[in-house]
């Protein structure tokens, strides 16, 4: 009989301190301050409106910035999910 294998689970990069799952962080930031970084390298901050399982944002108050530096202002923008690297909390 061959060794059954069992998959292992993929490891949070959340540390053990926080003990919040991704989905806890998604809604505790609704309504904050973000930066959303593209797979382009473009930033986007603005305050988190909405957004959904496909990663899907919906910001106010959002500002693009390309090489750290201030480019256009927006009211509303949406950034479809597939080209979101990742979603940070803005420390004020």
């Amino acid at each position: 009989a061959s060794p059954r294998h069992t998959p292992t689970r993929a490891r949070s990069t959340m540390s053990a301190s926080e003990g919040k799952s991704p989905a806890d962080f998604l809604k505790a930031i609704k309504g904050k301050t973000v930066l959303v970084k593209l797979n382009t390298g473009v930033d986007y901050r603005g305050v988190l409106a909405c957004l959904d399982g496909y990663m899907n944002i919906a910001m106010e108050q959002t500002e693009e910035y390309v090489n750290g530096q201030l480019k256009n202002k927006y009211g509303d923008a949406f950034i479809r999910g597939n080209n979101v690297l990742y979603i940070s909390a803005v420390k004020k």
